[in-house]
């Protein structure tokens, strides 16, 4: 079995890369992380222009007709630059549309959503620490919806929301009466969150049940948001590492460091090969994919965290300042290992799943 990307998938990865840090690097990661909204409207249309909206969604919808693991690619190469913006929910609630749509509802979004001229959003947790959306509770009646949806991000922005119901995935547009939304001021401002209280809110359900998928699908592109964010946070410490002097010397010298970037270096880059597989596996073998999705967004969470702290630490004084970009990618590392389920949780489902243990979280 060939594990190696394609000539096409590294092409596409590294024209992301390149594209979100030279616009991330010269002020549009600052900008959207100390504004009001977290949105960049013109970073977001270039980001778009890339095809990036539509990787997975149909061909004849203006997608490209390609897999989970060239969305990890993506997002992993978002990461890196800790990019902002809604590309996690507006992507989610792309495939969605696609898995559980009926053919009126992919004809009216999915194109919009593939060219970037429409916004979409997911909304999949709830009150009483429920963030998987199989478990989700608020039901559609008579084509209405009523109940709260927590944390669901850049909702305000999203022309349709894709919403977790107990009655399967629906569709909520924007302005629909009876929406309300809260926001939150959570540490990671480069990806903005509110709470959703909807009262008999306009709902159009969607026909086909695949919202275990979908879970699986934000657990793996968390957990290659994370790679690319620790990736990042390696790359930074080496590179001060090499320039700031110590008694007239690099502190990168300095064995105690060494040892430093050395550990980041063994934890971090072993990690690629488990975001890898647990999208290969999303498409390829899904009777993998609820398990290898739980270890992926669980290790490379924790990994993304102790390669922020470690950054941080090798920066000094200077890692701990509002004007370095150190404490951006520390906020970014504490909402992948919290969104969606704190590695904890996702390491007892995971062992559940595996038959290790009666233990397993929704």
């Amino acid at each position: 079995m060939n594990f190696r990307l394609s000539d096409e998938q590294r092409e596409m990865s590294e024209t992301v890369r390149r594209f979100a840090r030279a616009r991330g690097d010269s002020g549009a990661r600052r900008v959207a992380f100390e504004s009001e909204t977290g949105h960049d409207a013109a970073f977001w249309r270039e980001l778009m222009a890339l095809g990036v909206g539509g990787v997975v969604l149909p061909e004849r919808h203006g997608g490209l007709g390609l897999k989970l693991i060239d969305l990890a690619l993506v997002a992993e190469a978002l990461g890196y630059a800790a990019a902002p913006g809604p590309f996690l929910g507006h992507v989610l609630a792309g495939l969605a549309i696609d898995l559980c749509g009926d053919a009126a509802q992919k004809q009216r979004w999915l194109p919009a959503l593939a060219a970037g001229e429409a916004i979409a959003a997911i909304a999949i947790a709830e009150a009483g620490d429920r963030c998987r959306p199989e478990a989700s509770q608020i039901g559609v009646r008579n084509g209405a919806l009523t109940g709260e949806k927590r944390d669901a991000l850049f909702p305000e922005l999203a022309d349709v929301i894709v919403v977790a119901t107990a009655d399967g995935f629906a569709l909520v547009e924007k302005g629909a009466a009876g929406m309300t939304f809260t926001p939150r001021d959570g540490a990671d401002r480069t990806r903005r969150l509110s709470h959703i209280a909807f009262a008999r809110t306009p709902a159009e359900l969607m026909p086909t049940r695949a919202e275990a998928a979908i879970g699986d699908a934000a657990l793996v592109l968390l957990a290659a948001d994370a790679f690319g964010g620790a990736s990042r946070c390696l790359d930074m410490a080496v590179e001060y590492a090499k320039t700031r002097e110590q008694f007239g010397r690099p502190i990168g010298a300095f064995q105690g460091v060494k040892h430093q970037l050395a550990n980041m270096a063994v934890d971090v880059e072993p990690a690629r090969g488990l975001f890898w597989y647990a999208a290969y596996v999303f498409d390829a073998a899904p009777e993998e994919r609820a398990r290898m999705a739980a270890a992926a967004k669980a290790h490379i969470a924790d990994v993304y965290m102790q390669a922020a702290r470690l950054m941080i630490e090798i920066h000094g004084g200077v890692g701990y300042t509002w004007d370095h970009d150190a404490q951006i990618y520390f906020k970014r590392a504490l909402f992948d290992f919290a969104y969606l389920g704190t590695p904890s949780r996702h390491r007892d489902r995971q062992a559940a799943l595996a038959g290790w243990s009666a233990r397993a979280h929704a």
